[in-house]
């Protein structure tokens, strides 16, 4: 057997066991194929790919699309959100062809990113941010036969997220993700939103006192002295659940200022019970306002739930100033009656002289010396006095109200009357401006 015959054997053996076994074959390949591209001397990672059609002078163009797996929570007080997201980026690196051998192989796997060219993006409105490592780290590197290359990292961020709490708890909230380049400008480098589905959102999304409306893809290119950067954003546009705040809030400040009112129905003489009610709801009052306003930052301006508090607030400490209005009533009250006896007496007093003068002109016909004796200083009851109780006994004119309040003999019960249907009035009137107010501002705001 000649050298000509046993080559051609050896390549029919090699032929059968490579087809016998395409998976080992292409396994092998992709690792001869890495060294041929990422092998020293051949591929620098420091130098940019060159931009579109090949052109070293163009940027070069980096496609971003992200999967938001979870957002974990929303700080009111420190303004800011934390979520945790599949982040991605393409972009063509011509330097990465191989030769797929008709298609057979699809990609290439890294799980090294330092071993090709990366993007140097950041997220600027980052406050801390960490990857995932467990068990594996979660990155992969896919290189394409075009020299397509596919960057994918699993992480989890906390952003700032500066909030306008005017409307609280009735808002809406914009947070934003903003992610831009940190040392390439625009001549060099431009990332660009994937035109299908550059933001996607896992199904069945929960969060505890929000829900997601919607969201929007921008850009939000910077200049600065050293240069004009690319930056794109994403607007997540959030909505207060207000049904937590209801329950919450609202309903057991409502509760507190209507129990306050109970005060109004108790006994004049009862004045541990009123005070002791009255103080109560305040001090509970005042310790649902501090609970509130320890959730939330300090800012410069009035808040919706601050107008509630403070009118609520303000209704409980009235009630209990209405007790103290009553009291002190109740003392003037014995002060009139006292007065009013002194009344009833001048009018016996005044109907006994009278009787007197007019028995006096009856027995002596001479008049003019009947009236000295009733104008005698020694009289007990002088002119002076008299013109007094003919003051007191003029009668009042008449009046609705004034009827309707007469039956009820003193004042310091018509205090309790009238609280009883003015402070529910202005109660229920308040709510009506409160909601018409701030819902319709929600609505305008939201348009």
């Amino acid at each position: 057997m000649n050298n000509r015959t046993l080559f051609i054997i050896i390549a029919h053996v090699i032929h059968v066991v490579l087809c016998s076994n395409p998976k080992l074959n292409f396994r092998e390949k992709e690792k001869e194929i890495l060294d041929q591209i990422l092998g020293p001397g051949r591929y620098d990672a420091r130098i940019r790919p060159s931009g579109v059609n090949g052109t070293g002078d163009g940027p070069t163009l980096v496609y971003i699309n992200f999967f938001l797996r979870s957002i974990s929570k929303i700080d009111d007080y420190k303004m800011e959100y934390s979520v945790q997201l599949t982040f991605r980026e393409q972009w063509l690196d011509e330097r990465l062809k191989f030769n797929d051998y008709g298609e057979r192989l699809k990609y290439l796997t890294l799980t090294q990113a330092n071993r090709v060219w990366m993007p140097d993006l950041f997220f600027s409105n980052e406050k801390e941010g960490h990857f995932h490592d467990i068990i594996m780290p979660n990155v992969y590197i896919r290189i394409y036969p075009d020299g397509s290359v596919l960057y994918s990292i699993r992480i989890s961020l906390t952003l700032s997220c500066p909030m306008n709490l005017k409307l609280y708890p009735l808002d809406r909230q914009i947070c934003s993700l903003r992610m831009a380049s940190y040392g390439w400008t625009t001549a060099d480098l431009v990332f660009l939103w994937k035109e299908v589905d550059p933001v996607q959102v896992v199904k069945n999304l929960h969060l505890p006192r929000f829900t997601l409306e919607k969201f929007l893809t921008d850009y939000c290119n910077s200049k600065t002295n050293t240069g004009e950067y690319s930056c794109l954003k994403v607007d997540l546009l959030f909505k207060r659940e207000f049904s937590y705040y209801l329950i919450q809030i609202y309903i057991p400040c409502c509760m507190l200022v209507i129990v306050s009112w109970v005060s109004f129905w108790l006994d004049q003489g009862a004045v541990p019970a009123r005070v002791s009610l009255g103080v109560t709801t305040l001090l509970t009052m005042a310790t649902q306002t501090s609970g509130i306003n320890a959730s939330l930052p300090p800012v410069s301006y009035t808040k919706a739930i601050d107008v509630w508090t403070g009118v609520c607030l303000t209704f409980v400490f009235g009630a209990l100033l209405e007790f103290a209005l009553v009291n002190y009533a109740s003392r003037s009250d014995m002060h009139r009656e006292n007065m009013k006896k002194q009344r009833r007496q001048c009018e016996l007093e005044h109907a006994a002289s009278m009787d007197a003068t007019s028995d006096l002109m009856d027995s002596d016909s001479n008049a003019t010396f009947a009236m000295p004796l009733v104008r005698h200083p020694g009289d007990p009851l002088s002119m002076e006095k008299v013109r007094q109780c003919e003051i007191h006994m003029q009668p009042a004119r008449p009046n609705c109200c004034r009827s309707w309040l007469s039956k009820f003999p003193t004042r310091s019960k018509r205090i309790d009357v009238i609280s009883r249907i003015t402070f529910p009035l202005v109660f229920a009137l308040f709510n009506v401006i409160y909601w018409s107010t701030y819902l319709f501002r929600e609505e305008a705001e939201e348009s």
